[in-house]
Protein backbone atom coordinates (compact mmCIF):
# COMPACT_ATOMS: atom_id res chain seq x y z
CA UNK A 1 0.00 0.00 0.00
CA UNK A 2 1.48 3.36 -1.00
CA UNK A 3 1.86 6.11 1.59
CA UNK A 4 -0.76 8.09 -0.38
CA UNK A 5 -3.40 5.35 -0.12
CA UNK A 6 -2.45 4.74 3.54
CA UNK A 7 -3.06 8.44 4.23
CA UNK A 8 -6.38 8.30 2.35
CA UNK A 9 -7.39 5.29 4.42
CA UNK A 10 -6.43 7.14 7.62
CA UNK A 11 -8.42 10.25 6.59
CA UNK A 12 -11.43 8.09 5.65
CA UNK A 13 -11.50 6.40 9.04
CA UNK A 14 -11.08 9.78 10.78
CA UNK A 15 -14.07 11.16 8.83
CA UNK A 16 -16.16 8.06 9.57
CA UNK A 17 -15.25 8.51 13.25
CA UNK A 18 -16.47 12.14 13.17
CA UNK A 19 -19.97 12.89 14.53
CA UNK A 20 -20.19 15.90 12.23
CA UNK A 21 -20.58 13.56 9.25
CA UNK A 22 -22.50 10.70 10.87
CA UNK A 23 -25.35 11.01 8.34
CA UNK A 24 -23.00 10.52 5.37
CA UNK A 25 -22.51 6.93 4.15
CA UNK A 26 -18.93 5.56 4.51
CA UNK A 27 -18.56 5.33 0.69
CA UNK A 28 -19.24 9.06 0.36
CA UNK A 29 -16.82 9.86 3.19
CA UNK A 30 -14.16 7.79 1.41
CA UNK A 31 -14.72 9.94 -1.71
CA UNK A 32 -14.61 13.12 0.41
CA UNK A 33 -11.34 11.97 2.04
CA UNK A 34 -9.42 12.90 -1.15
CA UNK A 35 -10.11 16.57 -0.42
CA UNK A 36 -9.07 16.59 3.26
CA UNK A 37 -5.60 16.78 4.77
CA UNK A 38 -4.20 15.90 8.20
CA UNK A 39 -2.18 18.27 10.40
CA UNK A 40 -0.31 17.36 13.55
CA UNK A 41 0.00 20.42 15.76
CA UNK A 42 2.08 20.74 18.93
CA UNK A 43 0.64 22.02 22.21
CA UNK A 44 0.95 25.82 22.40
CA UNK A 45 1.11 26.19 18.61
CA UNK A 46 -1.33 28.59 16.94
CA UNK A 47 -3.64 27.13 14.28
CA UNK A 48 -4.72 30.61 13.09
CA UNK A 49 -5.16 34.11 14.49
CA UNK A 50 -8.15 36.41 14.74
CA UNK A 51 -8.16 38.72 11.73
CA UNK A 52 -6.23 36.31 9.46
CA UNK A 53 -7.66 35.60 6.04
CA UNK A 54 -9.30 32.18 6.38
CA UNK A 55 -8.41 29.68 3.67
CA UNK A 56 -9.12 26.41 5.53
CA UNK A 57 -11.20 24.81 8.27
CA UNK A 58 -10.29 22.03 10.70
CA UNK A 59 -11.98 19.22 12.57
CA UNK A 60 -10.36 18.07 15.82
CA UNK A 61 -9.52 14.37 15.62
CA UNK A 62 -7.54 14.20 18.85
CA UNK A 63 -6.30 16.68 21.41
CA UNK A 64 -7.90 20.01 22.33
CA UNK A 65 -7.95 23.41 20.68
CA UNK A 66 -8.48 26.56 22.76
CA UNK A 67 -10.43 29.41 21.15
CA UNK A 68 -9.49 32.98 22.15
CA UNK A 69 -11.08 36.30 21.29
CA UNK A 70 -9.71 39.79 21.92
CA UNK A 71 -11.82 41.92 24.31
CA UNK A 72 -12.15 45.74 24.22
CA UNK A 73 -8.71 46.07 25.88
CA UNK A 74 -7.13 43.82 23.23
CA UNK A 75 -6.57 41.08 25.85
CA UNK A 76 -7.03 37.49 24.67
CA UNK A 77 -9.93 35.84 26.50
CA UNK A 78 -10.36 32.07 26.28
CA UNK A 79 -13.91 31.39 25.05
CA UNK A 80 -14.06 27.60 24.77
CA UNK A 81 -11.96 24.48 24.27
CA UNK A 82 -12.85 22.23 21.35
CA UNK A 83 -12.25 18.49 21.54
CA UNK A 84 -12.80 15.45 19.33
CA UNK A 85 -15.14 15.96 16.39
CA UNK A 86 -15.53 19.72 16.80
CA UNK A 87 -15.06 21.99 13.79
CA UNK A 88 -13.16 25.27 13.80
CA UNK A 89 -12.54 27.92 11.16
CA UNK A 90 -15.51 26.80 9.08
CA UNK A 91 -17.13 30.27 8.90
CA UNK A 92 -14.14 31.68 6.98
CA UNK A 93 -14.27 28.77 4.49
CA UNK A 94 -17.95 29.43 3.82
CA UNK A 95 -18.04 33.23 3.76
CA UNK A 96 -14.45 34.20 2.86
CA UNK A 97 -14.34 36.67 5.77
CA UNK A 98 -11.40 37.06 8.16
CA UNK A 99 -10.98 34.77 11.18
CA UNK A 100 -13.31 35.69 14.04
CA UNK A 101 -11.07 34.17 16.76
CA UNK A 102 -7.60 32.83 17.49
CA UNK A 103 -7.25 29.05 17.82
CA UNK A 104 -4.33 27.47 19.64
CA UNK A 105 -3.54 23.84 20.47
CA UNK A 106 -4.05 23.30 24.22
CA UNK A 107 -2.06 20.04 23.81
CA UNK A 108 -0.59 17.99 20.97
CA UNK A 109 -3.47 17.59 18.53
CA UNK A 110 -4.35 15.99 15.21
CA UNK A 111 -6.61 17.99 12.90
CA UNK A 112 -8.42 17.10 9.70
CA UNK A 113 -8.15 20.09 7.38
CA UNK A 114 -10.27 21.20 4.44
CA UNK A 115 -9.20 24.20 2.38
CA UNK A 116 -11.66 26.52 0.68
CA UNK A 117 -10.03 25.53 -2.61
CA UNK A 118 -10.51 21.79 -1.93
CA UNK A 119 -14.13 22.36 -0.87
CA UNK A 120 -14.80 24.25 -4.13
CA UNK A 121 -13.14 21.41 -6.08
CA UNK A 122 -15.25 18.81 -4.24
CA UNK A 123 -18.41 20.78 -5.11
CA UNK A 124 -17.37 20.76 -8.76
CA UNK A 125 -16.31 17.11 -8.99
CA UNK A 126 -18.76 15.50 -6.53
CA UNK A 127 -21.58 18.04 -6.11
CA UNK A 128 -23.81 15.76 -4.01
CA UNK A 129 -21.06 14.85 -1.55
CA UNK A 130 -19.83 18.47 -1.43
CA UNK A 131 -23.36 19.65 -0.68
CA UNK A 132 -23.68 17.09 2.13
CA UNK A 133 -20.36 18.19 3.64
CA UNK A 134 -21.45 21.85 3.51
CA UNK A 135 -24.80 20.92 5.02
CA UNK A 136 -23.06 19.12 7.92
CA UNK A 137 -20.92 22.22 8.52
CA UNK A 138 -24.00 24.49 8.34
CA UNK A 139 -25.92 22.30 10.82
CA UNK A 140 -22.96 22.41 13.23
CA UNK A 141 -22.79 26.23 12.91
CA UNK A 142 -26.56 26.50 13.35
CA UNK A 143 -26.42 24.45 16.60
CA UNK A 144 -23.62 26.63 17.95
CA UNK A 145 -25.55 29.79 17.06
CA UNK A 146 -28.71 28.50 18.79
CA UNK A 147 -26.66 27.68 21.92
CA UNK A 148 -24.99 31.12 21.87
CA UNK A 149 -28.36 32.86 21.48
CA UNK A 150 -29.72 30.74 24.34
CA UNK A 151 -26.78 31.78 26.54
CA UNK A 152 -27.31 35.45 25.62
CA UNK A 153 -30.98 35.18 26.62
CA UNK A 154 -29.99 33.53 29.92
CA UNK A 155 -27.63 36.45 30.67
CA UNK A 156 -30.29 39.07 29.92
CA UNK A 157 -32.93 37.51 32.19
Amino acid sequence: MSSHSALLEEISSMLIDCDLFNHLPPAELRAAAHYFGVSKIAGGETVFEEGDVGAFMCIVHSGNIAVFKANQNEEQVEMVTLGHGRALGEMAVLDGERRSATCQAAEDSILLTLSKEALDKMLEEHPRIGARVIRAIAVSLSRRLRMAVGQLVDHVV
